[in-house]
């Protein structure tokens, strides 16, 4: 089954040729950890529609995975983990998922191109990890209400920063709408 493009996305259509295979696509939930689920201003809603989310994707065939990360500095990850079940967890070296982790291997080993962003610390280990997939040739989404993040003032320049000059690190949109893309007649 091929998935088609996102209602609603923006500033483009997601991903950008209209084919969303669930073969091909993969939930990524960044800073999936103890500590910057702490940090965060409001995590529980987030937890809510994360959790919603993993089981009807991974139905259809989506690959849902938890990425830990890295304190700023370095400083080593408490133990206890935060998102949902994962078919796939990495430890990352930093904030950004890829730093220092086996994340680019798996996903491409995978088979997976299209990502679905979502998480925990929406303006460090979300926004990071968003932008280092962008620069290593994956089709970015970001889940909006399915992103915690650490300062309500800064949620929303994190957000329109994705965005800018026609999408220059992807497109952002609901998480209903993506399910509806992926996972027709699923609800949240």
């Amino acid at each position: 089954m091929t998935g088609v493009a996102v209602e609603g996305s923006r500033p483009y259509a997601w991903p950008f040729d209209g084919a969303l295979p669930p073969e091909r696509t993969a939930l990524l939930v960044a800073g999936a950890d103890a500590a910057w689920r702490a940090r965060c201003a409001d995590p529980v809603p987030v937890d809510r529609m994360i959790a919603a989310l993993a089981e009807p994707l991974r139905r259809a065939g989506v690959l849902i995975v938890a990425v830990r990360c890295a304190a700023p500095g370095g400083r080593e990850i408490p133990v206890g983990d935060s998102g949902p079940e994962a078919d796939l967890r990495i430890t990352a070296a930093g904030v950004d998922g890829f730093c220092g982790s086996p994340l680019d291997g798996a996903l491409r080993a995978a088979g997976r191109d299209r990502l679905a962003l979502c998480g925990y610390g929406l303006e460090g280990p979300v926004h990071s990890t968003l932008r280092s997939a962008n620069d290593r040739g994956y089709e970015c989404l970001l889940l909006t209400d399915a992103c915690a993040e650490l300062e309500p003032d800064l949620r929303e320049a994190a957000i329109e920063t994705i965005t800018m000059s026609g999408g220059i690190f992807g497109a952002v949109a609901p998480s209903a709408a993506f399910l509806d893309a992926v996972a027709p007649g699923s609800e949240l």
